[in-house]
């Protein structure tokens, strides 16, 4: 197909109504999985429950009263019991649910968007910056996120603020690889060639054609990553390193419960199995999307 060919029938009003007769396949194929439907059920209830979290919690989660103290459930209007300090522990799990999706939040902001970045330019341009970029992705990767984490806010000192920063310094090396890949694919493609023979420069794009590519495999890995976020951030947490007490965040919260967990299960279990509830959720969202977004990942 000649270029004046496909500068007629490859407009960007053409190619806006493909990706949204794509997004509505998606969005189809989505409702029609169950679990993936489960998965967004339970990242809505999350994202209500901590707007809510005022009128929906029972008791003020840092407020202590000693002569309640390890309550199990059900007992004295706590209906998941009380901790070493007689703090209502279904209410700090639901106060807890702010500072998990503050972070998650945040993180989902910022690290897929500087992998996407630093993916894009390497791909695009390659030689030596594809070189140095992914370089430097490799030194990143070699090290667990965890263990990277640890580093980081040992370094830079332990509070929520700096937790997040360590978890995005440490989650963006895989949006990089996606993004490189997936430009590897498409900047040799024609419609590439046809903005670089109407004079786009590379900034144009980088921006305007080769990252919009490149967003439905990072959405979908950045779902996916979500529990692994949630994972360190409570690791964290439990390590002393994240959240300081008393906000009820759920790492600190089994943390501080290891102690009791044989004479007392229900102080580390419950916020372990808020952490279990929401990860799963994410989980299947993000296979969910994946097979709606990529059907040739879909089983058949």
């Amino acid at each position: 197909m000649g270029l004046g060919a496909w500068l007629t029938t490859d407009t960007p009003r053409s190619r806006f109504q493909a990706r949204m007769g794509q997004t509505y396949n998606g969005w189809r194929d989505l409702v029609r999985n169950p679990l993936a439907m489960l998965g967004l059920a339970i990242i809505v209830a999350l994202v209500l429950m901590a707007a809510l979290a005022p009128w929906v919690a029972t008791h003020d989660p840092i407020v202590q009263t000693l002569k309640d103290r390890l309550l199990p459930p059900g007992a004295g209007g706590h209906p998941l019991g009380t901790d070493e300090l007689g703090r209502d522990i279904y209410s700090r799990i639901v106060y807890g649910a702010r500072i998990t999706l503050y972070i998650v939040g945040i993180v989902a902001v910022t690290a897929p968007v500087f992998g996407l970045v630093v993916g894009t330019a390497a791909g695009y341009f390659g030689g030596w910056v594809d070189t140095v970029l992914m370089r430097l992705t490799d030194i990143f990767l070699a090290f667990p996120r965890l263990i990277l984490a640890l580093a980081f806010v040992a370094a830079l000192g332990a509070g929520v603020g700096n937790a997040i920063l360590a978890i995005a310094l440490t989650a963006w090396p895989p949006y990089a690889r996606v993004a490189r890949a997936e430009t590897l694919t498409v900047r040799n493609a024609d419609y590439i060639a046809a903005a670089r023979l109407q004079g786009a420069g590379a900034t144009r794009i980088i921006l305007g054609h080769v990252m919009p590519m490149c967003l439905s495999s990072v959405i979908v890995r950045v779902t996916l990553d979500m529990a692994g976020i949630i994972l360190t951030a409570a690791g964290l947490g439990f390590l002393g390193l994240g959240a300081q007490p008393p906000l009820p965040e759920w790492g600190t919260m089994i943390s501080a419960g290891r102690k009791f967990l044989l004479d007392h299960w229900w102080v580390a279990t419950m916020p372990g199995l808020a952490i279990f509830v929401v990860s799963l959720g994410f989980n299947l969202l993000g296979d969910g999307l994946r097979d709606a977004l990529d059907p040739r990942s879909a089983p058949r």
